[in-house]
């Protein structure tokens, strides 16, 4: 049975819930930090806390920060579960600038003026996101199509047909417009993709966009306000081990 403190998916383990129980199985809601992938949350939590089984429910790209949860022991098999809960995102775009990643991590395909923009249009192109969609995924995604990457692919610089894949916005809200940069809180399905959401917005526009930074606030009822850093979740279970 998984540890009664993680067992619930409802339930955001909190930094005064130490000490876990590790082997038995946690939930560990993580900010992970920009410039780290998932997978490298997951090594660090692993090698530093010598726990044997480390998993991840939902991998963020480097670039993102935002809730990161990993699970330890018996709690991995709650992975598929909690990959099934919504997510919720704060993301940032820019319009002007088209990139072959949809991010800024990409290399800039095109330039246009964005000054024509207006939150009236905005508004106008955001309600045709909301509810049941279909979303091409990037090219610099991990889809796979005949068996290989996506990813790996576009680094041959190649472009393939990718099928739509059905996923859900369920919130789509604009916090912040300052042209050329919009903020947006997007709550939506597994299987989302935020890049692809501000690729498609620029074409709607005509003026091209990209994402330039995305935080992960949520997933479930599992909130970016109650997660742990990295660093301190290490240094607070290694001092009360000592």
């Amino acid at each position: 049975m998984i540890n009664s403190r993680s067992a619930t998916l409802g339930e955001t383990v909190r930094k005064s819930k130490l000490p876990f129980d590790f082997e038995l199985g946690e939930i560990l809601n993580i900010n992970k930090p920009v410039g780290w992938t998932s997978f490298d949350v997951v090594k660090k939590i692993r090698g530093q806390l010598k726990i044997k089984k480390v998993g991840h429910a939902g991998t963020l790209d480097p670039f993102a920060t935002g809730v990161l949860l990993v699970c330890t022991g018996r709690a991995t098999k709650k992975v598929e579960e909690l990959m099934n809960l919504k997510k919720e995102y704060i993301a940032r775009i820019e319009f002007g600038k088209n990139t072959d990643s949809y991010d800024l991590t990409g290399t800039v395909l095109s330039e246009k003026d964005a000054s024509n923009v207006t939150l009236d249009r905005i508004c106008q192109h955001i309600e045709k996101f909301k509810g049941d969609v279909e979303q091409i995924p990037p090219m610099y995604s991990a889809v796979k199509v005949n068996g290989e990457r996506l990813y790996k692919v576009a680094r041959r610089g190649e472009v393939v047909e990718r099928k739509p894949r059905k996923v859900t916005i369920y919130q789509m809200d604009i916090l912040d417009f300052n042209n050329p940069f919009l903020e947006l809180r997007i709550v939506c399905s597994r299987g989302t993709y935020i890049r692809t959401i501000a690729n498609d917005l620029g074409e709607m526009l005509g003026c091209g966009a990209y994402l330039t930074a995305l935080t992960r606030a949520g997933i479930g009822d599992f909130k970016l306000d109650d997660s742990f850093e990295v660093t301190d979740l290490i240094r607070e279970v290694k001092g009360r081990r000592t």
